[in-house]
């Protein structure tokens, strides 16, 4: 197979697997779907918003959950719109730059999930473990440095993964799923991809393992720490933040791990390897702030004092409090 002019690609379409839905059922999954995907855009927006404007949330634990809502919403926009609108036009093409974004993007929010749940791991495990040094570690120098990391890191981990996909010419043209990623694409070359294949282990080892072990070791230690304090109430609100945390972690973990791994495997069931795609694209931004939002109290008492902030009237309709107040804050400024 000729792989001189992979550019040829990009100006073919593609064909995603059918979702053989049941006759008549096109219009209530259609409906269903984008009610879903806007209670993940009002859920997360919600929580990112929380954290923006509320000075008080302003610390090392929240700085890093921030990451979460961005992440979950470019997971839900990279999947959700295309789908609906596949559902409802009944039109299951893609083109191959609209299959190659979505791909990536998917990955880039799987990823990125990883990454900062495992930070938030570290984070609790300083708070935890070494209290009196928690200040002194987790400094807002060394989050901003930590977040960039982990976006950078993410961002160069697919340009690199999709570069060696994007130099091969296809010679296919039906995706084996019911959305792009970077296994349904590898199967679309006729080329020897044996150097795509030990890469994308490496990087399955890579971002799955290291993960696994850092959250692992913190978890034993945040436990071990626990069962030693002699306080019954500091003991119980740190096993249930950490518990929380360590649910979502393990979903994630597995879910990806095993959906990664089965397309490896021919024997297993394309209904089970789409389950488990469609699971871990749209539970976690669901669940996420959901999750956060009623578990963390700090939080939830913040989105509710935004609530009553917006829902507070103006007693003078003549706008000359909001004018004072305006005035108030630029003087505040100049001087």
């Amino acid at each position: 197979m000729n792989t001189s002019d992979p550019l040829s690609n990009w100006a073919m379409q593609l064909t995603l697997q059918s979702l053989d839905l049941p006759p008549g059922q096109e219009y209530p999954v259609f409906v269903l779907g984008t009610l879903t995907y806007m209670t993940i855009l009002l859920c997360n927006t919600l929580v990112f918003t929380t954290i923006v404007f509320t000075k008080s949330l302003h610390k090392p634990m929240f700085l890093l959950l921030l990451n979460l809502p961005i992440m979950d919403m470019i997971g839900a926009t990279a999947f959700l719109p295309q789908l609906v609108t596949s559902i409802l036009t009944k039109n299951r093409s893609i083109s191959y730059p609209g299959c190659f974004f979505q791909a990536f993007l998917l990955h880039f929010y799987g990823t990125g999930n990883f990454l900062f749940l495992t930070a938030m791991a570290y984070d609790r495990y300083i708070a935890i473990c070494l209290p009196l040094r928690y200040n002194s570690i987790m400094n807002p120098k060394t989050i901003m440095r930590l977040i960039i990391a982990i976006w950078f890191a993410d961002i160069l981990f697919f340009i690199v993964l999709f570069s060696l996909v994007a130099r091969f010419r296809i010679c296919r043209t039906n995706i084996v799923d019911i959305f792009c990623n970077n296994p349904a694409m590898n199967k679309l070359l006729c080329d020897d991809t044996t150097v795509n294949n030990y890469f994308g282990l490496i990087f399955i080892g890579v971002i799955q393992g290291i993960p696994l072990v850092i959250v692992t070791y913190t978890y034993i230690m945040i436990l071990l720490t626990c069962m030693m304090t002699k306080q019954a109430d500091a003991r119980g609100k740190a096993l249930q933040t950490c518990g929380t945390h360590l649910v979502v972690f393990l979903f994630f973990e597995f879910n990806a791990a095993i959906t990664l791994i089965s397309y490896r495997f021919e024997s297993v069931s394309p209904y089970l390897r789409r389950a488990l795609g469609v699971s871990i694209t749209i539970f976690p931004p669901v669940l996420n702030p959901l999750i956060y939002g009623l578990k963390t109290k700090e939080l939830q008492r913040s989105m509710i004092k935004m609530f009553k902030k917006l829902r507070k009237p103006h007693r003078d309709p003549c706008g000359q409090q909001q004018q004072t107040t305006w005035s108030k804050t630029l003087t505040g400024r100049l001087g």
